[in-house]
């Protein structure tokens, strides 16, 4: 079965003569949908997240595009493939597979490259982001301890 990623917010030009327009001059509403699609895919996951929050048509249109995650969600399998690939073998959309990974993956990135190899104190830890992690994940961050 071949997955597609697909926009389905309806792109027929609306009063300001761009999909769903009220006349406004932002790019998105000025700029053909493929070209926006362009530039929002090439916003990091917390900006697009950001860029969804900017108005009603944004959201709707950030919302509606599953291939604009997919890019985010390639940058959390380069540290959690074996999560990613199991979500999207389950057949979840590169959004839902993102979210689910995004936080471990900056997690298990900190724990790889030693970030809590040192710590003396619990001080040393606020300001952290921390979540669970599975075993298999563990594995690999003892792993890496014990190379240092």
């Amino acid at each position: 079965m071949q997955r597609r990623s697909t926009c389905t917010y309806d792109l027929a030009p609306g009063p300001g003569g761009s999909p769903g327009g009220d006349g406004g001059q932002d790019f998105v509403e000025r700029l053909p949908w493929e070209v926006s699609r362009s530039i929002l895919a090439r916003l990091d996951p917390p900006s697009l997240c950001s860029a969804a929050l900017t108005c009603r048509r944004w959201r709707l249109l950030i919302q509606a595009c599953d291939l604009l995650w997919r890019g985010g969600c390639l940058e959390v399998r380069a540290v959690c493939q074996r999560e990613v690939d199991r979500d999207r073998g389950d057949g979840l959309s590169w959004k839902v597979t993102l979210v689910r990974n995004y936080v471990v993956s900056l997690v298990k990135r900190d724990w790889l490259a030693g970030r809590y190899s040192h710590v003396g104190a619990a001080e040393e830890l606020q300001g952290r982001r921390m979540c669970p992690l599975d075993a298999h994940t563990w594995g690999e961050i003892l792993e890496a301890e014990l190379q240092r």
